[in-house]
């Protein structure tokens, strides 16, 4: 909706209106900043003056415009309500290219004879950034989510598999190895004609029967190695088993299915589902995480309660949209319910706790 100016009354304000003007008394200080939003004192001031009409704004700023409207009490109000996220991963550019490069030199040579050397060495570069950086949440707004063939894909999944196994209690030693088998989780893709790799639409019958091969593909990549633990292998091969059993490629049942395999699930899917295709566009984080909420008969629950644990959807700081049409700063994010953190009104000045306030259960946050 586009910024409009418009003249009104100011028996006809109401708390919240964006002033379009600035209110300066005799001497020429400003009283009420242009573009704060009105609260009842200042309207009761504007009348107490014989103020009879004042410009207002209809229409939403941008997040830079709404940061220099926000009233100095509000300001003070956010800075009291917050709390600083748990800390995150912190992946640069240049760490990704380097390690999505090393996954791609792994893909263009899965029949070398120091495949598990070459493995290593890409997987001891992602493992130390996310111990340096101690790290027990990822932001996903902060996660290139990019083609489904692409090398970045691995490293994306490799890193949110690690956060998720370490809110799944998982030693350190474990998540090393949940790290190699995130980033060889598609080695087998390698073993796949580039014409249905590449294909730009969605597969036929049999080419997605060829396409359900890649894990157990790269199950035997690794096994002819002879140099994989048993646990990465099975990471790789049972990455897309269903906890119903409906999964591939062998459809086995929720007890024979490794905990690498149900971590890299969750991550997995994560990824596919916001990921845009030739064919379907991503779908918006929300709308991801809520259907794997969804998904309980085939994710595994306690990978799916850490990976929930493990995300940040609305950093501390960001400005959110509530359903009632109000813009809000995030001050405290609930681990226990990513979808729901604890917001400020820009308009109002209230305090929005989104999770625990029985009084803010019809209110989602819409973008």
């Amino acid at each position: 909706m586009a910024i409009k100016r418009k003249f009104i009354s100011t028996r006809l304000l109401h708390k919240g209106m964006r002033i379009d003007q600035a209110v300066k008394d005799s001497t020429g200080r400003a009283l009420i900043e242009k573009g704060a939003y009105l609260d009842d004192f200042q309207i009761e001031y504007l009348l107490d003056k014989g103020i009879g009409g004042i410009y207002i704004s209809e229409g939403e700023a941008d997040p830079d415009e709404l940061e220099l409207q926000i009233p100095q009490y509000t300001k003070d109000l956010i800075q009291k309500e917050r709390k600083e996220d748990r800390k995150k991963v912190r992946l640069n550019a240049e760490v990704i290219e380097r390690v999505g490069k090393g996954v791609q030199y792994l893909f263009d040579n899965s029949d070398s004879e120091n495949l598990s050397e070459a493995t290593n060495n890409v997987s001891n570069e992602l493992i130390k950034v996310i111990s340096d950086s101690d790290a027990v949440a990822v932001d996903i707004n902060l996660i290139k989510v990019s083609d489904e063939y692409t090398f970045k894909h691995s490293v994306d999944v490799a890193t949110m598999a690690m956060i998720i196994g370490k809110n799944y209690g998982l030693e350190q030693e474990e998540l090393r190895e949940l790290c190699t088998a995130g980033l060889l989780h598609d080695l087998g893709k390698s073993k796949i004609p580039l014409e249905v790799l590449n294909k730009p639409g969605k597969l036929d019958d049999n080419e997605f029967a060829l396409m359900k091969q890649h894990s157990l593909f790269g199950f035997k990549i690794l096994k002819e190695r002879n140099e994989f633990p048993e646990s990465i292998m099975l990471g790789v091969l049972q990455h897309h088993e269903k906890m119903n059993g409906k999964g591939y490629p062998q459809g086995v049942p929720s007890n024979r299915i490794h905990k690498y395999a149900r971590i890299i699930s969750v991550a997995d899917v994560y990824d596919a589902l916001v990921t845009k295709r030739p064919y379907k566009d991503g779908l918006p984080k929300r709308v991801a995480i809520e259907m794997i909420m969804a998904m309980t008969q085939e994710l595994d629950i306690d990978a799916m309660r850490s990976f929930l644990k493990s995300i940040i959807l609305y950093p501390v700081d960001s400005i959110v949209h509530l359903s009632t049409g109000e813009p809000c700063k995030v001050v405290e994010n609930n681990k226990q319910n990513v979808l729901r953190p604890r917001v400020v009104g820009l308009k109002t000045g209230k305090v929005y706790d989104l999770a625990n306030d029985v009084a803010c259960a019809s209110m989602l946050i819409v973008d």
